[in-house]
């Protein structure tokens, strides 16, 4: 996958995480978790576009670390809105599909960076 592509990946999981907050329902506990997931999901591309101009390999697996982070968190906070019985589960499979295959993605890309530094 070239950078365009994940950078275009990145920022549709962001468009989607801002659709499904949303859409979640006007409670506390979903609107704390909401704050959570709009936090961390957009911060992925944002980030993944900061290691896009890394300065040398070691900031690029630094800046790499960090979406690897947002992307897991996202992961959890979605995790947590299926299990408080806040949204079901067949409404997230594809987000969380999808986040699951840019956390692959950003740790084999932090993988092939240190092997070749």
């Amino acid at each position: 996958m070239n950078k365009d592509d994940m950078k275009h990946r990145t920022k549709q999981f962001a468009l989607r995480v801002i659709r499904l907050v949303e859409s979640l329902p006007k409670r506390q506990t979903a609107d704390v978790l909401g704050k959570q997931l709009l936090r961390s999901g957009t911060s992925v591309g944002a980030n993944y576009r900061a290691a896009c101009r890394a300065k040398s390999t070691a900031d690029f697996v630094y800046k790499m670390g960090i979406v690897e982070e947002e992307t897991d968190e996202s992961l959890y906070w979605m995790e947590l809105l299926v299990e408080a019985g806040i949204m079901e589960s067949k409404k997230l499979e594809s987000l969380i599909k999808e986040a699951n295959e840019l956390l692959a993605i950003t740790v084999a890309s932090i993988k092939t960076a240190k092997i070749t530094k």
